[in-house]
C-alpha cells in the first residue's frame, strides 16, 4: 500500500471505502462490521457517528480490532 488518498462512507454500498495511491482500495462493510460487534444500541450509536463524522478513525477501529476499547471509552450520557 501506498499512501491513503481518499477514505469516505460510501452510501450506495453502506461500506467505509479507503483509496491508495496505488491504485489499492479496501473496503469496509458497516453492515457486517455493527452485526459483529454493536451488541447495544449505543455500541451503534457509536458507530454511527464515526461512520458519518470521522470515517478514517471508524476503518483504523476496524482494521486494528481495537473497537472494543473504543466502546470502553465512550461517554453514552451525550447520545
Amino acid at each position: 500500500m501506498k499512501k491513503l488518498i481518499s477514505c469516505e462512507f460510501n452510501m450506495d454500498t453502506a461500506c467505509v471505502e479507503l483509496r491508495y495511491t496505488d491504485g489499492m482500495m479496501i473496503s469496509i462493510d458497516c453492515t457486517e462490521v455493527e452485526y459483529e460487534v454493536a451488541h447495544t444500541v449505543e455500541h451503534r450509536v457509536a458507530l454511527d457517528y464515526l461512520i458519518y463524522n470521522a470515517p478514517l478513525e471508524y476503518a483504523e477501529l476496524v482494521l486494528t480490532g481495537d473497537i472494543d476499547n473504543y466502546y470502553k471509552s465512550m461517554d453514552y450520557s451525550s447520545f
